[in-house]
């Protein structure tokens, strides 16, 4: 039996870096699976993943390229889908904050000269949604237990405290340097935005990191076996 389709579902951007780290992503996992690999947009690019789905033959497994479960992964591709008539398709968990990349955001953070005592702001895209805020809130906890040292969140855009503002909390409470973990994917308008916040260093986005495309292919193959039934 042919294994089901992976229909790795991103945000989208117009910043053809994010673009090409997107493909790449997916060639990455399609190596790591086996399995046929196709990328679908949540918004701002097409094709969106109903029109990516509609066009697959046979069984499909969605994998939301999303670090927390807001509102693009909770309502827009579960409607994008059934818009096109693969209500059908298995739609796995947001990649939140698996292990993989909370690793990932560690290793990140080193090569970007985070020293050890460096207080630390997990800075993510942002979100309206609290649940989404909420799996911020506790990527940060999480990350700081694996560094020994305090982490706050902090967002780019939507949501509160800025990056920016969290930067300043955190010396304003004593701590002379303070690094940026990004809590982002790939490159594009809010990476950039970071360099803005006042920060020591500040840490590239997760991929190319080989943890994301392990986290990936650990959610597809979980719901394999489901699509397959």
């Amino acid at each position: 039996m042919e294994p089901a389709t992976l229909l790795l579902a991103v945000h989208g951007t117009r910043d053809p870096r994010g673009v090409a780290e997107a493909r790449r992503l997916a060639r990455r996992v399609a190596e790591l699976t086996g399995a046929p690999v196709r990328l679908g947009f949540a918004d701002v690019l097409a094709p969106d993943v109903g029109r990516v789905a509609a066009a697959i033959a046979g069984p499909v497994v969605v994998v939301p390229a999303f670090l927390a479960a807001g509102y693009h992964v909770r309502v827009d591709i579960p409607a994008q889908l059934e818009r096109a008539g693969r209500g059908d398709a298995v739609l796995t968990p947001a990649l939140g904050a698996d292990d993989r990349l909370l690793d990932a955001a560690v290793r990140r953070l080193r090569e970007a000269g985070r020293r050890r005592g460096d207080a630390v702001v997990l800075a993510a895209a942002g979100s309206s949604d609290p649940d989404a805020r909420a799996q911020v809130a506790d990527a940060a906890r999480r990350l700081a237990r694996r560094l020994g040292a305090p982490v706050e969140e902090g967002y780019v855009a939507t949501a509160e405290p800025a990056v920016a503002e969290a930067v300043r909390r955190l010396r304003a409470r004593g701590h002379r340097r303070v690094a940026l973990a990004s809590w982002l994917l790939a490159p594009g308008l809010f990476h950039q935005r970071l360099a803005e916040a006042g920060a020591d260093a500040v840490a590239e986005p997760l991929c190319p990191d080989a943890g994301v495309a392990a986290a990936v292919a650990a959610r597809y193959r979980r719901a394999a076996v489901l699509a397959a039934a």
